[in-house]
């Protein structure tokens, strides 16, 4: 028999609903809001593979087309390959919970969301969260919850929960908390201050009790029994005689400051203490002295840290590495930058086009979503130094592209301010941490080298921290190692004022809005350092766009001239297009938006529409062509349907007897308009036109 239970939130109904589906699974919940309805099921093996010294945690979210009455496109109609945004909803998913496992877990699990069903303006990802949360806790599976997730939104100084997509105002704001700890947050922010962001936070937090309540009280109704799990005694002795060797080692190793030299140091030191503990060779001793090893690798750092305040680079807490940063580094790129931090480095780029280059998408809720801004972060196995071939954008570069996107969408020009459409492709070349950090800043600089009027320069930076009970120590500008081996990777975007950008990822069971609160006025000194790094190299866009960059731009005719322009069967506009290389698009009140491959082409584009739309005037020359020849002189065409007589006394300076004698029918001819008479007729010359310029 099902067990259905209601929570309230905001005046809207959120429906669990437990055993009436996939009931092999170790827990499943549908969880229904709206029209929307997001089946979640988890699984976990029975035992732990021995060989795996890590959780292996998986997370599917899956989205089905007849969720919203459609057929999938294309030849093969099923499903396919997940969206990026289905991608970016299972790490939404994926971060909050992975904390809340215990630590000693170590059977394979799986977690899957499935939309069956979706109504517009009711989320399915906070659905999945909240559903995941709520199928592992009502399961045998262990897991430290409850969890719960909402979407944020801030428009006119309100708060809206799970609003519409597209209708969130300055805010878009995804959290996961516990009853007591904030466990995950990404956002992208319309310029809001430290302090409203922490509002925010509070506000999203105090409206999910009701979650946690249901959810605890759901558990003791029909939860499961959880498995036991038997933590891994501990070798006290090998314990003592791995940290006699390995201490003196790690104390020397750790103050090596080069990446690449201290993780071969480490690599070699764990070899040689593997050796010497472990002579005869046994496998199973040999794989425990490597673990104890890296956990008392991890609790040096750690310890360095907390204690002595000192970071594997020597650097303080607060200390920023060295940058550098280069503009104009590629010759045929529109725009470009090189953004070096420390052993992290971002070569972005910038290309230029055309409204018709937007990128499409489709959505469960738009079938023709379109991104005028792009951002394509790239990281090439060689940016770390592994022999690996590349492939095709996984989870962590769709994720960091996307947050490095959302950090810069606030400061790009409005469309009627600056009509391209923008790519941003940030290369990773070289990683030690913060590489997605390095790409809003090599972005900014590359846009504003490539003469996108940016708003605001805007500058990131990902701050660590390490725990241990109620002792704990914020780090700016982390590198990789910070980031495996403490625990919490907190980035944070914006301009010198306001924040554009969070995202908040911990591997303790949550922090408080106090550290929160610290290290967001940590990131602000940081980020002013950043951007003024990156003022002393451009401080301003660039007033034009390259030479060899595309220009639009859009001229304004008479619409009783349209017919001009286009001329008889499209002769003029083929003329145009076909001579200078542009693209034209031409609306019914006379708004012609034109698209031209660079400068010469624009400016060449621009005299031929001139030409053809506007009135002839008495001193303009045209090169025509004789359409009709007569006794008394040739008529010639200098526009399409326009055309005016040149007496026989104007075809030369010498006398004419016969009109052949000078031209012939079809012949093109250099001719200035004389004189146009009340009645609108032209009068032409070819002898006065000798030596003049045509006005095309």
């Amino acid at each position: 028999m099902s067990t259905v239970r209601e929570v309230t939130i905001n005046n809207r109904i959120i429906k669990f609903e437990f055993n009436k589906f996939a009931k092999q699974a170790n827990g499943t919940v549908m969880v229904s809001s709206g029209g929307t309805q997001v089946l979640v099921t988890v699984c976990a093996a029975r035992e732990a593979n021995p060989d795996t010294d890590f959780f292996p945690l998986g997370v599917d979210y899956i989205e089905k087309s007849y969720a919203v009455g459609k057929i999938p496109p294309g030849f093969v109609k099923r499903e396919g390959k997940p969206s990026d945004l289905a991608t970016l909803t299972a790490r939404v998913l994926d971060r909050p919970l992975r904390p809340c496992f215990p630590k000693d877990f170590r059977n394979e699990t799986v977690i899957t969301a499935t939309v069956l069903s979706y109504e517009f303006g009711y989320s399915p990802s906070t659905l999945a969260l909240m559903g995941a949360s709520t199928a592992l806790m009502i399961s045998d599976i262990p897991f430290n919850g409850p969890v719960a997730g909402l979407r944020l939104g801030l428009k006119d100084g309100q708060y809206l929960i799970d609003p519409p997509e597209g209708s969130e105002g300055d805010l878009d704001l995804n959290i996961a908390c516990k009853p007591d700890a904030v466990l995950m947050v990404e956002a992208g922010a319309n310029f809001l201050s430290e302090q409203e962001m922490l509002d925010a936070i509070e506000h999203a937090h105090d409206a999910m009790k009701p979650l946690f309540d249901m959810q605890m009280e759901v558990q003791k109704e029909i939860g499961k029994p959880k498995w036991e799990i038997t933590p891994k005694a501990e070798n006290t002795e090998l314990l003592a005689q791995v940290k006699e060797v390995a201490e003196p080692l790690l104390k020397e190793f750790f103050a090596i400051s080069n990446k690449q030299a201290r993780n071969e140091a480490l690599s070699k030191g764990k070899d040689d203490v593997v050796a010497k503990l472990n002579p005869d060779n046994d496998p199973a001793l040999g794989a425990e002295v490597k673990e104890l090893w890296s956990k008392l690798k991890s609790e040096h750092m750690r310890s360095m840290i907390l204690k002595d305040k000192v970071r594997i680079d020597q650097r303080g807490l607060k200390d920023i590495r060295p940058i550098s940063c280069e503009t104009n580094l590629l010759q045929k790129a529109h725009g470009s930058s090189l953004f070096t931090r420390g052993e992290t480095q971002a070569l972005a780029s910038v290309t230029l086009a055309a409204e018709e280059d937007q990128q499409r998408q489709e959505t469960l809720w738009d079938s023709d979503n379109k991104q005028r801004f792009m951002l394509h972060y790239n990281f090439p196995p060689f940016c770390v130094g592994e022999a690996r071939m590349q492939r095709s954008p996984g989870r962590r570069e769709i994720g960091h592209g996307t947050l490095a996107r959302k950090a810069l969408i606030p400061v790009i020009p409005e469309v009627s301010q600056f009509g391209y459409t923008i790519r941003v492709v940030s290369e990773t070349l070289e990683s030690n941490g913060s590489s997605s950090m390095a790409a809003v800043c090599s972005g900014t600089l590359a846009m504003m080298q490539a003469g996108v009027p940016l708003k605001e320069p805007v500058a990131g930076i990902a701050m660590g921290l390490v725990k241990e009970e109620e002792e704990y120590s914020i780090l700016s500008d982390i590198l990789g190692d910070e980031d495996h081996l403490g625990d919490m990777d907190f980035k944070v975007c914006g301009t010198a004022d306001k924040i554009t950008a969070l995202q908040m990822d911990i591997k303790i069971g949550g922090i408080t809005k106090e550290i929160m609160r610290e290290a967001l006025d940590q990131a602000k000194e940081g980020r002013l350092h950043i951007l003024g790094k990156m003022n002393e190299v451009i401080s301003k866009p660039e007033e034009e766009v390259a030479p060899h960059a595309p220009r639009i731009f859009k001229l304004k005719i008479k619409q009783d001239k349209i017919r001009d322009l286009i001329g008889p069967g499209g002769k003029s506009i083929k003329k145009i297009t076909s001579e200078t290389g542009v693209k034209m698009d031409i609306e019914d009140e006379g708004l012609i938006s034109i698209v031209a491959p660079n400068a010469t082409a624009a400016q060449a584009a621009k005299s031929m529409i001139r030409a053809f739309t506007s009135n002839p005037q008495v001193g303009d020359v045209f090169l025509g062509k004789a359409v009709r020849l007569t006794d008394f002189g040739v008529f010639i065409e200098i526009k399409p349907g326009v055309d005016g007589l040149c007496h026989i006394t104007q075809l030369s300076d010498q006398k004419v007897n016969n009109t052949e004698e000078v031209l012939k029918l079809g012949d093109e001819v250099l001719v200035k308009v004389i004189d146009i008479d009340r009645q609108g007729r032209i009068k032409l010359s070819r002898k006065e036109a000798f030596g003049q310029k045509p006005n095309t």
